[in-house]
C-alpha cells in the first residue's frame, strides 16, 4: 500500500480525493523491467497500470511477428484502457520501453469505480487523447521521414520522463518505429550530427530539445496540443 497519494502519476493525482482515498489500499507500487510484456493482443487484462518513472509502448503486431509502435504511455496516463472501454481485450501488445515504477490496480476495482462520474469523465478524456496519438503515429509512419519519426518519438518519451536521457536498445527502438536496426542507427547518427542528441549503444541523451522540436514533423505538436486540451488539469500537475 502506498504511504501517500501517488502524485507522480498525473492521472492519479487529478482524481477527486475521495476516489484516491478508496484506491490507496488497492494500488500496488511495482517495478516494470525493460522489455516486460504487460499484456498480449487478444487476451483479457487483469490489471491497469499507471506509470510513474516508466514508459509503456503499445505495439500492433502482425501475423508474421513484425510490429510497430502505435502509442506511448508514461506518467501522464495509464495502460489498459480496454478494461473500462468495455471491450475486454485489445489488438495491441503492451511492452515496457523504459524501466521504472508504476502503480497497478485490478481490473475489477477499476470497473467498479466506473460507476462514478468523475473517474469516468477523466479516463474517457485520456482515452480520446490516446486515440489521437495512435492515429497521428499511423499517419506519421506512413508519410514522414525516419529521422522525423525518431525526433517525434524522442519528444513524446521525454514528456513522460524526468531528465533528458533514455536507456534502451537499438532493437527496442527499431521495434517501436517498425524499422530495421540499421535504419535506427542511420537516423540517430543523422540527428546526432546535427548536435541534437548524443547517441551510443543503448543510450540517447537529448542535448537540444528545441532543436528536436524544430526538426520533427507536425505530428508531435498535434498530439501534445490534444493532450493539453483534453487534460488541462493533468498537464498542470
Amino acid at each position: 500500500m502506498p504511504s501517500k497519494v501517488p502524485y507522480k502519476n498525473h492521472l492519479l493525482a487529478s482524481l477527486p480525493r475521495d476516489v484516491t482515498n478508496r484506491w490507496l489500499s488497492h494500488l500496488q507500487l511495482i517495478r516494470l523491467e525493460l522489455g516486460q510484456v504487460l499484456h498480449e493482443s487478444g487476451t483479457a487484462q487483469s490489471h491497469v497500470y499507471f506509470p510513474t518513472t516508466s514508459i509503456v509502448s503499445l505495439l500492433y503486431v502482425l501475423e508474421d511477428g513484425a510490429s510497430a509502435e502505435i502509442a506511448v504511455v508514461g506518467n501522464e496516463g495509464l495502460a489498459g484502457v480496454s478494461i473500462f472501454m468495455g471491450g475486454g481485450s485489445t489488438i495491441s501488445r503492451a511492452v515496457v520501453q523504459s524501466a521504472g515504477q508504476a502503480y497497478r490496480l485490478s481490473a475489477a476495482m477499476l470497473q467498479e469505480e466506473f460507476k462514478l462520474a468523475p473517474v469516468l469523465n477523466l479516463l474517457l478524456r485520456y482515452t480520446q487523447a490516446l486515440i489521437t496519438q495512435m492515429a497521428q503515429t499511423a499517419v506519421c509512419n506512413r508519410h514522414h521521414s525516419l529521422d522525423e519519426q525518431l525526433c517525434r518519438w524522442l519528444l513524446l518519451s521525454l514528456d513522460r520522463l524526468a531528465g533528458n536521457e533514455l536507456v534502451m536498445t537499438q532493437e527496442l527502438i527499431a521495434n517501436m518505429l517498425g524499422v530495421r536496426r540499421e535504419g535506427v542507427t542511420a537516423a540517430a547518427l543523422k540527428v546526432a550530427r546535427a548536435g541534437l542528441i548524443k547517441y551510443s549503444r543503448g543510450h540517447v541523451t537529448v542535448l537540444d530539445r528545441h532543436g528536436l522540436e524544430r526538426r520533427t514533423c507536425e505530428c508531435y505538436a498535434v498530439v501534445k496540443k490534444e493532450y493539453d486540451r483534453l487534460l488541462p488539469d493533468v498537464a498542470a500537475v
